[in-house]
């Protein structure tokens, strides 16, 4: 079960002046045991136990900016002051001003224990944009530099873990809403999927609920594995929402959704959760 709250992803994000609904988007790819996903709409708290679950030991905060945390001259403090302000304990690694306005790069890295990294992103706070990577905990500063230029130099199209060989899992987010996810587990792409059909499903019944968040299951693998084996490119809506059903209707996009992509005129299929009995089921939209 997972909860989902009524400020997640999905319910504070809309599209266009006439704020429709945001859907649902997921597009992956896979070349010589790298996966590499787009997708939408998350917040990094919603996928943190995730990125641990496949993370080695360490991971980096190689760039957080947010307007969360402000100083008395409402600048944004340094993710170090961020992390103090948290209790999470960490190390500070200063790269200097050359790192300022590189592409994926703060001026300082945060390294931590990966079982710290929920404590960090713990939900009650916000960053616009968020680039993470896992990393061995033995990581030396000469070897935080190297990283730091792996980072610094490798283009917005470009893998980055085809370059790093010790890392398993690379996380960058945008506005907390958008994801761009790279991973050497085969396993992590159904799960996001998975993720997102549940935090789509628990924004409306959030919404309904008169507590905080709403207890949602999330499908099993074999669903969202389903979808990818059809095609690699998903976009998915709210259908009809009743007391014990909320469908999701999901359509084959021939690339990656993108802002000012319409819904197809036609579903292809529907995911269908079941709330008193907690089971998920997928069928044709015919």
């Amino acid at each position: 079960m997972i909860e989902v709250g009524q400020h997640g992803a999905f319910s504070v994000n809309s599209v266009g002046v006439e704020r429709s609904p945001f859907p649902l988007s997921f597009s992956v790819s896979e070349a010589e045991g790298l996966w590499r996903m787009v997708a939408g709409a998350a917040q990094a708290s919603e996928l943190v136990d995730l990125l641990v679950d496949v993370a080695g030991d360490a991971v980096a905060v190689v760039s957080l900016e947010t307007n969360s945390y402000l100083d008395e001259d409402w600048h944004p403090l340094q993710p170090g002051l961020i992390a103090a302000e948290l209790g999470v304990p960490c190390t500070v690694h200063p790269l200097g001003s050359w790192a300022a306005g590189t592409n994926g790069l703060g001026e300082e890295f945060l390294v931590l224990d990966r079982d710290r990294l929920p404590r960090l992103l713990d939900g009650t706070w916000s960053p616009y944009e968020l680039t993470l990577i896992d990393m061995p905990a033995d990581a030396t500063a000469e070897g935080l530099d190297e990283l730091a230029l792996v980072i610094g130099t490798t283009g917005v199209d470009e893998p980055v873990l085809s370059r790093l060989g010790d890392s398993r899992v690379w996380f960058s987010g945008h506005d907390d809403c958008y994801v761009l996810l790279e991973t050497r587990d085969p396993g992590l792409p159904a799960a996001v999927l998975a993720r997102l059909l549940t935090l789509l499903a628990g924004s409306v019944l959030a919404e309904r609920a008169e507590e905080p968040f709403a207890r949602v299951p999330e499908p099993g693998l074999w669903l969202p594995e389903q979808l990818i084996t059809t095609a690699p490119h998903w976009i998915g809506a709210l259908g009809n929402v009743a007391e014990d059903l909320v469908t999701i209707a999901l359509a084959a996009l021939p690339d990656r959704w993108r802002l000012g992509v319409p819904f197809p005129q036609q579903a292809d299929l529907t995911a269908t959760l079941d709330v008193r009995h907690g089971t998920w089921q997928i069928t044709s939209a015919e």
